[in-house]
This record gives C-alpha cells, structure tokens and sequence, in this order.
C-alpha cells in the first residue's frame, strides 16, 4: 500500500524595507495589475474573483483569504482542479511602519514544501525589483 505524497509546509518570513508609503505600495501587493509588475510572470482575475498567477507559463489558482486595506493581504493557493486543501500554502504580505524611523517594511511569509537554498535570493531579487517599481 502506497502512503500519501505528504509534503511538511514550513513559513519562509523576510522583512524587507521599502521607500514608499503604504497608500503607494498596496496596490501593488493585493492587485493583478500591480502584482504582474514585479511578483510574477502574469497574474488575471479568474472564476468570481480567484486569481491565476503565472510562472514560467504555468497556472498557480489563489484565491485572498485575508485583505486589509494598505495593512495585508494574503493568497491561499488552491490544489488540482482549483479546489481548497487541508493544509493549503499561502503568500502573505503585511506592511510595517516604524514610528522611531518613519521607515515602511514589507513582511514576507512564504508557506509551502517547495523552500531551497536560493529562497532568499529569489525573494532579495523579487524585492528589489518591487523597489524599482515604486520608487523605493
């Protein structure tokens, strides 16, 4: 008897600054159009406000699970046939200000199997990248 693909989901946070406040940022965290300019390849509203996020041309389904307006947002990916999951992952992004620095800070939690040792580049790249978008 085969056991179950069991894969044990791990929280991947990152802090990361950025130069611009959290009215000019959000936008580019919780929508399609915002997203698709730094975070992946594509990103389109699919099937009552799910979301299709695009990498190397393949489909990852999301739908929000939580949204604060300029505070968080959070995807939870959903399985085969874009259907919920026990344990699903998610990608979580909240915005910090310190109140000593007036600095803003993007907190990255990455929740799923598929961590490497290049992770944090990956999000390093992902973050500058977000940087030269807004300015920051």
């Amino acid at each position: 008897m085969a056991l179950p693909d069991t894969q044990i989901k791990t929280p991947f946070e990152v802090d990361y600054p950025i130069n611009a406040s959290p009215k000019i940022l959000f936008p580019y965290l919780a929508t399609a159009g915002g997203l698709a300019q730094w975070f992946c390849d594509d990103v389109r509203y699919v099937d009552g406000g799910r979301l299709n996020f695009v990498w190397d041309r393949e489909n990852h389904y999301a739908e929000v699970g939580l949204q604060r307006l300029n505070r968080s947002v959070r995807y939870v990916f959903l399985g085969p046939e874009r259907s919920p999951e026990d344990d699903p992952s998610y990608l979580e992004f909240t915005l910090h200000s310190s109140q000593v620095t007036d600095e803003v800070y993007l907190h990255v939690v990455d929740y799923s199997a598929s961590h490497s040792a290049e992770q944090r580049e990956l999000w390093d790249g992902l973050a500058a990248k977000l940087r030269e978008q807004v300015g920051g």
